[in-house]
């Protein structure tokens, strides 16, 4: 694979100074805010990012205010009691998008903020300190005890939230594949743990965090 340097040089030959670069990069929250962020946010988010799985995400985004409205603002505490009637009840709501396999997500992944929550003091908690280090363990994570969160869900989410971590998107595995880190998308313990492997190095040669140098690996790919 190749290091940081040949990274970083490439991605400013292509915006053509550094300032253009950095203005593409994103941000991560801070570990403070990611553990300022409510449970209600959370949760928001978590299932914003599954109604936005296979959907347009302006069409998702539009609706979101009647979501947050039927949800009880995703309190965990309110919507962990909505029963299978009152979903029943919801897939008659031409207002927001009636997929029953999404609806019941919602509840449940209350439930799961909820005993994250008893066992960490927040759900915010868990998310600002997972090590970076160990990302694609928080993926696992969050994939084994929420309900939805496989495939990319969990690191689209993250994202979404703030949290550094770095996403397996078609650009970026085909860069992983040039690199000769991986053959083929990181679905495999063992496949993810080189992906991992590759972007503590690079972030140790940089200290950039891993969305930035996430963003800048699937540059080198070309269209």
């Amino acid at each position: 694979m190749r290091d940081y340097q040949w990274l970083h040089e490439y991605c400013l030959n292509r915006f053509g100074s550094a300032e253009a670069l950095e203005a593409r990069l994103p941000q991560p929250r801070s570990a403070a805010e990611l553990r300022a962020l409510g449970d209600d946010r959370y949760l928001s988010t978590i299932s914003l990012r599954i109604f936005r799985a296979g959907l347009k995400h302006s069409l998702v985004d539009a609706k979101w205010p009647v979501f947050e409205q039927v949800f009880f603002g995703f309190d965990p505490e309110k919507v962990v009691l909505m029963g299978a009637e009152h979903l029943e009840n919801l897939m008659q709501d031409a207002r927001i998008i009636r997929h029953l396999g999404k609806l019941k997500s919602v509840p449940r992944n209350a439930q799961f903020v909820l005993d994250v929550r008893r066992e960490k003091g927040s759900f915010g908690a868990l998310i600002a300190d997972w090590p970076v280090t160990d990302i694609v363990g928080l993926w696992r994570y969050l994939a084994k005890h929420g309900s939805q969160l496989g495939g990319l869900s969990a690191p689209r989410f993250l994202r979404m939230v703030g949290k550094d971590t770095f996403i397996p998107s078609d650009d970026m595995v085909a860069a992983l594949k040039a690199q000769h880190i991986v053959d083929k998308a990181p679905t495999s313990l063992k496949d993810r743990a080189a992906v991992q492997a590759a972007f503590n190095q690079w972030h140790a040669q940089s200290a950039r965090p891993l969305c930035q140098l996430s963003m800048m690996l699937a540059y080198t790919v070309n269209h």
